[in-house]
């Protein structure tokens, strides 16, 4: 029973951190952003929390919403992400093969495909960071709460609400409601 009891406060601690991401979110559409939460990729079980289609309709963001330890401040330790002392780099992996396995079913170069992570409680050292995954080009960027629209919000300017209603229906078609299965 306490593992089932731990297994459901883990998961309504991270359904609290994907709320309050869904929130700060919110704004950038009418921006032009094209936003999905809580999606798994057709054939595939992982989940993903958020998929961003660009203004502009030329990259996808695929965004982990983490709630780490909130005494405990998360920074690169050695080239890894780390909260406090707890090596936290296989979520940075994940985020980012996800990211990858994305821009294969979109049709997208990889480029095109920004990983990205905001960690809710955990302060994060200098407010972003950016993480490499060994054998992948680019980076995960790893940021606080308040970082998240200021750096979407930095993203390219132009808009073209055709090419980003075509790239959201393109990611429509492989990213799909995630239903767990019990």
């Amino acid at each position: 029973m306490r593992h089932a009891d731990a297994a459901a406060a883990r998961w309504a601690h991270g359904a609290a951190g994907e709320e309050a991401t869904a929130l700060l979110l919110a704004p950038l559409e009418a921006a032009g952003w094209h936003i999905r939460h809580d999606l798994r990729l057709r054939g595939r079980r992982f989940n993903i929390d958020t998929a961003l289609a660009s203004p502009c309709g030329t990259a996808v963001v695929v965004l982990d919403t983490k709630n780490w330890h909130r005494g405990r401040t998360t920074a690169l330790v050695g080239g890894r992400v780390h909260c406090g002392e707890d090596d936290r780099h296989d979520q940075v992996e994940k985020v980012a093969g996800y990211a990858e396995a994305v821009a294969t079913a979109v049709g997208l170069r990889p480029d095109q495909v920004w990983p990205l992570i905001v960690v809710h409680g955990s302060p994060i050292a200098g407010g972003r960071l950016e993480a490499r995954v060994p054998g992948q080009r680019g980076v995960v960027h790893v940021l606080g709460p308040d970082w998240l629209v200021p750096t979407l919000a930095g993203a390219p300017k132009a808009r073209d609400p055709q090419r980003a209603a075509q790239l959201a229906g393109r990611v429509d078609s492989v990213l799909l409601p995630y239903l767990e299965r019990g």
